[in-house]
């Protein structure tokens, strides 16, 4: 995961069009993600990302990550959640992060 003097920061990508997240597959020795993902970065280097349409998760696996991936699906459901309920009030989605 990170150490005290780590930053850990949480981006929403789209994984077509991001080739860092096809990297974080071919690193995983995974298929790749489609469609909107929710992204790890530790010190501004991605280390992890989930899908947020299916929840699958590639990673680095030169990295640890076990930790940052918890906190990874943590955030991927309760977006998840989000949008299910926008999606039934008929509120347009704009995933927005704040920092903590």
């Amino acid at each position: 995961m990170t150490t005290d003097n780590s930053t850990l920061a949480l981006q929403v990508a789209h994984a077509d069009g991001d080739p860092v997240v096809r990297l974080l597959a071919d690193l995983d020795d995974s298929r790749p993600l489609e469609g909107d993902v929710l992204l790890a970065l530790v010190d501004g280097e991605a280390v992890a990302a989930v899908s947020l349409g299916d929840g699958r998760v590639v990673a680095n696996p030169f990295r640890r990550t076990a930790d940052t991936v918890t906190l990874l699906s943590l955030r991927a459901s309760q977006l998840g959640r989000r949008r299910a309920r926008r999606r039934r009030a008929g509120v347009p989605l704009i995933p927005r992060l704040r920092a903590a």
